[in-house]
C-alpha cells in the first residue's frame, strides 16, 4: 500500500495549493465542528466544490469534525451539516467525540471515520478499542515513540496516521483545559488561545530555576521529521500528516512539496536517502520556532525540544526586524497558488458534412460522447483539421487539458466557432459530471428519533467520593462518615510492593465502610503496567473499581475482564448523551461530567450514571514534557514546580515520574459548594472532591465544609466556579 502524504488546508485556496504541491489527501474543516474554528474554513458550496476538486485530481479529502459536541449540536445540527458532504462523496471524517463517532456510524453508513489525535490514543489497547467501535484509522498521539507506534501497528493492524511536520502542543491533545479555564476559549471546541506560547517563570521551593532569557517554558519547537521519514514508514505509519491549517497556503504547499520529493525519493531509492541542505533551509525559512525538533519519535522529552528563548520575541524587544524569505513565498505563490492544474484527457472529434458533430472524451475510467450542431457544406473556406484542433484544445479554466485529440474531418464542411466552443463545453461538463458520479452517495433516510431535554429530578440520594494523591488525604477521608468512597492514585504506591500495599488499603477502606477505587494515571504508555498485570487482576477482585482517564486504560481493563469496574474520569468525555451511551456500552460504572459544560448544559444531558467534581484544582495540562528538565534541574524524583504567568498567577505543576508525565493545575481551586443542590436537581448521581496537595488538616476542614455543610469549617479563598456559570462557546 502506497504511503499517503496528508496536507492541511485552512481554506479552499489552501486545498488547491497543497494538491498542486503533491498531497495525496487533504484535511480541512467546514464552518462548524472543526478544531481550527478561526481558519478560513469554506462554506457549504465551496466545500462541495473542494470535494469535487480533490476527486478530479485523484486526491482524497477528509473533513475535521474533531471537537466535542453538546446535545443540541449533535442532535440538532450535525446531520444537516454533514449530509451534503456525505452525498457529494466526502472520503472520511476525523472525530474526537465518542458520540459523534456513534452518530456518524449510524446516520452515514460507509463513511470512514478517523480517530483524531484529540482522542489521545497512546497504545494498542485503546487503538483496538476504538477500531472495534468503528474507526477505520488511528491518528496517534503526537507524543508516541517509533517503538510505540510499531507496537500499535503490529498488535492491531490499524491504519496509522501520524504527524510529521509542524507545531506541537505542550499538552496531550484533547487533555488541555488551559485556554478554556483562563479565557473560555476551549481547545476541545476549536478555539484555543495558546496560553502555552506565553512566558512563564519557574520556581522550586521558592527559588527561580529558569534562566533570564528562557521564559517560554511551555512552547515546543516545531517538529520536522524529514530526516527520519524512513524510520516512520518502517514503524508502520501509513499516512504522513503535516500540521498547518492556521498557516498561509504558501507554507502548506512549500512543506508538502518537500515531503513529496523525499517520500518519492525513498520509495524509489531507499538506499540513497539523504536530505539536501537547501531543502532543510527552505523548511526553516517557511516557519520555525528557534529551529526544529524531530518530535517525540526518538526522545521522551527534553529541553532541546523547547523554544524557551523565543528568538522572534527577543527580536521584538530589541527592535530587530525579522526577515521573511519573500522570494521563497513569492515563488511558492506562483508555483502552487497561481498556476493551473489540469488533468490529461484524450478525445476524438468527428466532423462530416451533413452530419452532427460528435465528440468522444476519455478520462481514466470514464467515457462520454456528446453531439453538436449539423456540419454544413462550406460555402467558402472549409474547416481544416489544424484549425479545429487548435480551437478545441482551448480548455481554459476547466479541470482538463487534452493530452491527445484526434480530429476526423472531410475538410469540406463548416461549423461556427461558437458551435465548436459549445460542443467542447458540453463535452467537458459531461465528462466531469460522469467521472464524479462514482463518488456520489445516496443519503439514507434520516432517523426521526429526536432528542428531548430531561426533566429535573430530586428523588435519589447522592453519594460523595473523594479523590486523593497522598496517604494523609486518604486518612482524612476515611475518618469522614459521610464519604461513600475513596479514589486512591496509583502513584501513592511503590512498584515493588504494589499488590500488598493496595490490598492493605482496600481492606482498611472497606473496614471503614467505604468503597475503594484505584485511580490509574492520566496517561498510560509504553507498557508501564505490564509488570503489574497479575496484581491488577487481584486488586480487581477486591476493589470496588478503577478510575480511568483514557482509552488505553479502558482497553487495558477490558482485556483483563474488568471494564465493568471502571469509572471514567472527566477526560473520557461524555459531552452529550450519545457519548454517555458509548461509554456505558463499553461497561463503565459511571462517567464524570465534563469540566467545560455549564449548569444549563448539564441539566440538558443524561447524568443519572455520572458524577461531578465539585472541588479541586483542575488539571489544565497533561504533558510528556517535564518543567524541571526544561529548566535543567531534573532529579528524576516526582515533585512540584510553580509557574508564574505575566499577571502574577501561580500554577502548580506536579511531575509523576513513575509514569513520566507532568500535570499543570489551575492557579485557584474550583468550588461548587453553593451549587450542589442545582447539581443534584440535574440528576447527577454522585459528587466528588479532588485533593492534590492539601494536607490532612485542610482536607478535614474541606470535607466538613462540603459534605457536612459546616459553613464555618473552612474559609474559601480565591476560588472559581470553573465553567458552571459561563461554559464554553
Amino acid at each position: 500500500m502506497r504511503t499517503e502524504l496528508l496536507a492541511p488546508a485552512g481554506s479552499y485556496e489552501g486545498l488547491q495549493a497543497v494538491v498542486k504541491a503533491g498531497a495525496d489527501a487533504v484535511y480541512i474543516g467546514g464552518r462548524m465542528f472543526g478544531a481550527r474554528a478561526y481558519a478560513k474554513n469554506p462554506e457549504k458550496d465551496e466545500m462541495l466544490e473542494a470535494i469535487d476538486y480533490a476527486h478530479l485530481h485523484g486526491k482524497k479529502i477528509y473533513l475535521t469534525v474533531n471537537t466535542l459536541l453538546k446535545n443540541q449540536e449533535l442532535f440538532g445540527e450535525l446531520y444537516d451539516f454533514l449530509a451534503p458532504y456525505y452525498a457529494q462523496g466526502l472520503d472520511a471524517v476525523i472525530v474526537q467525540d465518542f458520540g459523534v463517532l456513534s452518530f456518524i456510524k449510524k446516520e452515514f453508513p460507509g463513511l470512514p471515520i478517523h480517530a483524531s489525535t484529540q482522542m489521545a490514543v497512546t497504545g494498542p489497547h485503546g487503538a483496538g478499542l476504538i477500531q472495534e467501535a468503528g474507526a477505520s484509522r488511528i491518528v496517534t498521539a503526537r507524543e508516541l515513540s517509533l517503538k510505540e507506534i510499531r507496537d500499535i501497528y503490529e498488535r492491531t493492524g490499524a491504519e496509522i496516521e501520524s504527524f510529521v511536520h509542524g507545531a506541537l502542543c505542550y499538552c496531550y491533545s484533547g487533555m488541555c483545559l488551559f485556554s478554556s479555564m483562563l479565557g473560555g476559549r476551549s481547545g476541545n471546541r476549536g478555539r484555543c488561545a495558546q496560553p502555552c506560547r506565553l512566558p512563564y517563570t519557574a520556581y522550586q521551593q521558592g527559588k527561580q530555576i529558569n534562566g533570564k532569557n528562557q521564559s517560554y517554558l511551555l512552547s515546543p519547537k516545531d517538529m520536522c521529521t524529514i530526516e527520519i521519514l524512513p524510520e516512520l514508514l518502517q514503524a508502520g505509519v501509513y499516512s504522513l500528516k503535516i500540521e498547518g491549517r492556521m498557516k498561509r497556503p504558501e507554507y502548506a504547499a512549500g512543506v508538502t512539496a518537500i515531503y513529496r520529493k523525499y517520500l518519492d525519493l525513498f520509495e524509489r531509492h531507499p538506499e540513497s536517502y539523504q536530505i539536501e541542505a537547501e531543502d532543510m533551509q527552505e523548511l526553516l525559512d517557511l516557519y520555525q520556532r528557534d529551529g526544529f525538533n524531530k518530535g517525540y519519535y526518538q526522545v521522551h522529552n527534553g529541553k532541546e525540544m523547547m523554544a524557551v528563548r523565543n528568538q522572534k520575541e527577543q527580536n521584538k524587544k530589541q527592535n530587530i526586524q525579522g526577515k521573511r524569505n519573500e522570494v521563497l513565498f513569492e515563488r511558492l505563490k506562483k508555483q502552487y497558488l497561481d498556476a493551473k492544474l489540469q488533468e490529461k484527457i484524450t478525445g476524438t472529434l468527428v466532423l462530416c458534412t451533413d452530419a452532427p458533430a460528435v465528440l468522444d472524451l476519455d478520462f481514466q475510467n470514464t467515457h462520454v460522447q456528446v453531439m453538436g450542431d449539423m456540419v454544413e457544406p462550406a460555402q467558402r473556406q472549409p474547416l481544416t483539421q489544424d484549425r479545429v484542433k487548435k480551437q478545441m484544445e482551448k480548455t481554459g479554466q476547466t479541470p482538463f487539458a487534452f493530452e491527445h485529440l484526434e480530429v476526423i474531418t472531410d475538410e469540406a464542411g463548416f461549423l461556427p466557432m461558437q458551435s465548436l466552443n459549445e460542443l467542447r463545453r458540453a463535452g467537458l461538463e459531461k465528462l466531469e459530471a460522469s467521472y464524479l458520479s462514482q463518488y456520489r452517495r445516496k443519503l439514507p433516510e434520516k432517523d426521526t428519533e429526536s432528542w428531548t431535554e430531561r426533566e429535573e429530578t430530586l428523588d435519589s440520594e447522592q453519594k460523595w467520593y473523594v479523590s486523593v494523591e497522598q496517604k494523609e488525604q486518604w486518612e482524612a477521608a476515611l475518618s469522614q462518615e459521610e464519604v461513600d468512597g475513596i479514589y486512591c492514585s496509583i502513584s501513592m504506591y511503590s512498584v515493588k510492593n504494589f499488590r500488598e500495599e493496595v490490598l492493605q488499603d482496600i481492606q482498611v477502606t472497606h473496614q471503614a465502610g467505604k468503597e475503594y477505587y484505584l485511580t490509574l494515571p492520566y496517561v498510560l504508555r509504553e507498557g508501564r503496567l505490564d509488570n503489574r498485570i497479575q496484581a491488577i487482576r487481584e486488586v480487581g477482585k477486591s476493589a470496588d473499581g478503577f478510575v480511568i482517564r483514557n482509552l488505553e486504560e479502558l482497553g487495558y481493563l477490558k482485556n483483563l475482564g474488568l471494564e465493568r469496574k471502571a469509572v471514567g474520569d472527566y477526560s473520557l468525555y461524555s459531552f452529550n448523551d450519545l457519548s454517555q451511551n458509548f461509554l456505558e456500552d463499553m461497561g463503565l460504572l459511571r462517567t464524570t461530567v465534563p469540566l467545560e459544560l455549564n449548569g444549563k448544559e448539564i441539566r440538558r444531558k443524561e447524568c443519572s450514571r455520572s458524577e461531578m467534581i465539585v472541588y479541586g484544582y483542575y488539571p489544565m495540562m497533561i504533558s510528556a514534557q517535564c518543567v524541571k528538565k526544561t529548566c535543567g534541574t531534573c532529579d528524576h524524583q516526582s515533585g512540584t514546580v510553580q509557574l508564574k504567568d505575566r499577571y502574577g498567577n501561580y500554577f502548580m505543576t506536579k511531575s509523576f515520574c513513575d509514569f513520566c508525565y507532568t500535570v499543570i493545575y489551575n492557579s485557584v481551586p474550583t468550588s461548587l459548594w453553593e451549587e450542589t443542590e442545582q447539581i443534584k436537581s440535574a440528576g447527577v448521581q454522585a459528587l466528588r472532591m479532588n485533593f492534590t496537595w492539601e494536607n490532612r488538616k485542610e482536607c478535614k476542614r474541606l470535607l466538613e465544609f462540603f459534605v457536612q455543610k459546616k459553613k464555618n469549617a473552612f474559609k474559601m479563598q480565591d476560588a472559581t466556579k470553573g465553567h458552571f456559570k459561563r461554559g464554553v462557546e
